[in-house]
């Protein structure tokens, strides 16, 4: 195939609205007889393939598309046959096409959720194994004779340990990860145990349902985009939060599970780890239709995964039934943190009304009102952020920066933007620029007082705490803490918001509806829904004037 061809497919993500759809069809017909010489070119067909299924002109393109799509194992294995290097199929960006490997070191939640999926795809990669001397540490447990050889001997044969170890029939990795669940340890200690061996695992994707190239959500009626793509400046922020309410529904189990596997496998093989996706809330998964073809699945983590202060919500988003990527979002009283990554593929899609659309959901779910935008998602050392200018996709939106240097530099730089037609900010000022957090709040001066808010200061003022009062013992502090609670708001509870409470000077002096509010807030963050958790302290003004002085 000609580089020629690919740049003319290549041209169809800008011509949304082109009444010469025909062409397309035409062009597509002929690139789904053609051979690839190399992986960078099957990759960059694969990239636009994939982009024009998520956002189709017609039905006839989808199809076309998801047949050479669905052809990529075949073309992947003639490439591999003639000879071709592969490499470049495990690049982040592109990982996870059909017919392609990848390794990387998963930590133990998913690793023990890959390998009974995909009992034939994924093995432990033992030529990549650079640190295994930190096996017979971990494993002398349940390897018997094995201190016979580990602690004394320099080159180890781990593999050959394992192997003659395990069942016939059992993967190394399978054999590894059976053993390591069945020692009388607590999940998290199991987990930390899993994840110091720092285990690779190798990923063949062969011809999978849920490799990039393949994975459809099915079922669903196409959204095909006849007009030109919506954007930034087709958006309005304001606009969408104030939108109507977005349909929702709640997943029984069973689709849970599924829908939860496709998202840690879309996860995984572009090596991303999300703490949601790893330890999701199998019981509180939920669906919403965001319009134009997307769908939003989200939940929370169950109790024993909480964060100690925040509530902690992650969800995956598909444009026509294809992954397009995640959302995390970190929150307290009215206040999230929000982390948005849109996959590379589709960054020339409708980034901004999606962006909206998702906030004006969980405003919605959450009643969250102002949000932030953590530095390194603009580019604080996250040089691709940089290389992207995603700190004026969230300015354009209306985020404002909450350090003032920076609010400074923003305005020198708006100003000659005014004068100078085309000018862009240089890599050196975006770098800068990335220097603070930026915020969005519903009414602005409200937002305003979560400028010099960080969660972090929390924490430090409780470690000053046990420092200064309690000789450095954080168990004799999380004791007085459970008294505290349990005297002043009549609740028993070890949960560390408790060590919060417990520095604010004036809490004995709440009124009994203030305190009794506190005691909610206190079970919902150990054993309610979170949302709820959120919902109660959105109506606990004292208690967040008291979060916010200790925070800020």
């Amino acid at each position: 195939m000609s580089a020629e061809l690919l740049d003319q497919l290549d041209e169809w993500k800008s011509r949304f609205g082109s009444p010469d759809v025909p062409a397309l069809e035409q062009l597509l017909a002929i690139i789904a007889t053609e051979r690839l010489p190399d992986a960078e070119s099957l990759i960059r067909l694969h990239e636009t393939l994939l982009f024009l299924r998520a956002y189709p002109p017609n039905l006839k393109v989808a199809k076309l598309a998801d047949a050479i799509l669905f052809s990529f194992a075949r073309r992947v294995a003639g490439l591999q046959a003639a000879g071709g290097e592969l490499d470049a199929f495990e690049a982040p960006e592109v990982s996870g096409v059909a017919g392609s490997s990848l390794a990387a070191v998963f930590d133990y939640e998913v690793a023990r959720r890959l390998a009974p999926r995909h009992p034939r795809n994924v093995e432990i990669a033992w030529d990549r194994y650079d640190e295994s001397e930190k096996l017979g540490a971990g494993i002398w447990r349940f390897v018997p004779l094995l201190q016979e050889d580990w602690p004394v001997e320099a080159h180890v044969p781990y593999q050959q340990w394992i192997t003659a170890a395990r069942r016939p029939g059992v993967s190394d990795l399978a054999w590894l990860l059976e053993r390591v669940e069945a020692l009388p340890l607590p999940p998290r200690e199991r987990a930390a145990l899993y994840d110091s061996l720092q285990v690779p695992i190798l990923w063949r994707m062969g011809n999978i349902e849920t490799s990039r190239s393949r994975l459809r959500l099915a079922g669903r009626k196409l959204h095909v985009h006849r007009e030109p793509l919506l954007r930034r400046s087709d958006v309005s922020l304001g606009r969408e939060l104030s939108g109507p309410p977005l349909p929702i529904r709640s997943l029984p189990r069973p689709e849970a599970r599924k829908v939860l596997d496709l998202i840690l496998d879309t996860s995984a093989m572009r090596f991303r780890e999300l703490y949601g996706f790893s330890h999701p809330d199998e019981a509180g998964v939920f669906h919403a239709d965001a319009g134009r073809g997307v769908e939003i699945y989200f939940c929370g983590v169950p109790s024993p995964w909480r964060l100690p202060l925040r509530a902690y919500h992650a969800g995956m988003f598909f444009k026509n039934g294809v992954p397009a990527g995640y959302v995390e979002l970190l929150s307290l009283f009215e206040r999230a943190e929000v982390g948005f990554n849109l996959y590379y593929t589709f960054r020339e899609g409708e980034s901004a009304w999606l962006y909206a659309r998702i906030l004006r959901l969980f405003r919605q779910v959450l009643g969250v009102t102002c949000y932030s935008v953590d530095p390194y998602q603009i580019g604080h050392d996250n040089p691709e952020a940089v290389d992207s200018g995603a700190f004026w996709f969230y300015r354009k939106l209306g985020f404002r920066p909450a350090d003032p240097e920076v609010s400074r530099l923003v305005e020198r730089e708006e100003r000659r933007m005014g004068r100078t037609r085309g000018y862009r900010s240089s890599k050196a000022t975006l770098e800068k620029l990335a220097n603070g957090p930026l915020l969005y709040s519903d009414a602005a001066d409200e937002g305003r007082v979560w400028d010099n808010f960080r969660v972090r200061n929390i924490g430090l003022a409780v470690q000053r705490e046990i420092a200064a009062r309690f000789h450095g013992d954080p168990e004799a502090m999380a004791r007085a803490a459970k008294v505290n609670a349990a005297k002043l708001l009549g609740v028993e509870t070890s949960d560390s918001l408790a060590l919060v409470l417990s520095l604010i000077p004036d809490l004995a002096k709440w009124t009994d509806k203030e305190k009794a509010g506190a005691a909610k807030i206190l079970r919902a963050k150990e054993k309610g829904a979170e949302a709820q958790y959120l919902r109660l302290m959105q109506g606990h003004p004292r208690l967040r004037e008291a979060f916010l002085k200790i925070g800020s």
